[in-house]
């Protein structure tokens, strides 16, 4: 995993995503894109998730990240049917609450193959590319 002590990349533009996905050699393949934008939140994973009382308040987090397994990821994600276009940008180091943690784009066909592809891709980023920590 790289770690990394400074914070803050630059959000890329997702407005520029798009229309860089728009005029790539696919895009009148495309008939939907969808985003995600993951942020940091104030309410704790654990209480979030199973509804655990008493968390505290997260003020923040350590977030980084395993290049290589998140091209692997990537290249999945853009064999799976119907998907034409994916882009993903990954925030490392410490993070504040508000901060974006990540941007993933997908382009294809048809609407249940880029919902599937998003889903199975950003399932696939939380649980085996990245490595959160979140600060009380």
């Amino acid at each position: 995993m790289r770690e990394s002590q400074t914070s803050h990349k630059e959000v890329p533009s997702m407005d520029l995503w798009l229309k860089d996905a728009k005029s790539d050699g696919h895009a009148n393949d495309c008939g939907m894109y969808l985003f995600h934008n993951g942020v940091v939140r104030r309410t704790a994973k654990a209480q979030a998730r199973q509804n655990e009382p008493g968390t505290q308040p997260v003020t923040g987090m350590v977030f980084s990240f395993d290049s290589g397994r998140v091209k692997d990821a990537i290249a999945r994600t853009s064999a799976m049917d119907g998907i034409y276009h994916v882009r993903v940008w990954l925030n490392e180091g410490h993070l504040d609450v508000g901060d974006d943690i990540m941007l993933v784009l997908i382009g294809g066909d048809i609407r249940p193959h880029v919902v599937a592809a998003l889903q199975a891709l950003v399932e696939e980023l939380k649980t085996n590319c990245v490595r959160e920590t979140e600060l009380f």
